[in-house]
């Protein structure tokens, strides 16, 4: 869409609203109440699994997300869970092994079997407290 016709579509806007609104003023909807830098303010909870898969996340939040991870699958009270960072060069493979490697929960880790993506994934065992 070009500018032009941008502008005249929001000042066709404008009018209309007056055309309802003679003071100019408005009832703020929803939409308007929206920060542009935060549409998601409220945070979003995903269901915790004992497999929890890198690929979707940002590189810059995998420390962070990986750490969240370990502490939910911990309340959870999984045993062992696969974090699958995939085979590439090894930087997310090694940054999970050192964020596992500093967690005092963690009993010990190992590549995944053959059949859960070998090097591609790493098993970690979770000490949890006995009720």
């Amino acid at each position: 869409m070009r500018l032009r016709d941008w502008i005249s579509r929001w000042l066709r806007g404008l009018r209309d609203a007056s055309a309802d609104d003679p003071s100019g003023l408005h009832a703020p909807s929803e939409e308007d109440n929206v920060d542009p830098f935060n549409p998601f303010p409220d945070p979003i909870v995903i269901e915790i699994s004992d497999v929890f898969d890198l690929h979707t996340i940002a590189p810059h939040d995998v420390k962070r997300v990986v750490e969240e991870y370990l502490l939910a699958a911990r309340l959870q009270k999984f045993r062992s869970v696969r974090i699958i960072h995939g085979k590439g060069i090894g930087v997310q493979r090694e940054m999970v092994r050192n964020i596992l490697a500093r967690t005092p929960f963690v009993i010990d880790f190992t590549d995944a079997p053959p059949q859960a993506g070998r090097r591609g994934a790493t098993i970690a065992h979770l000490w949890i407290e006995s009720e």
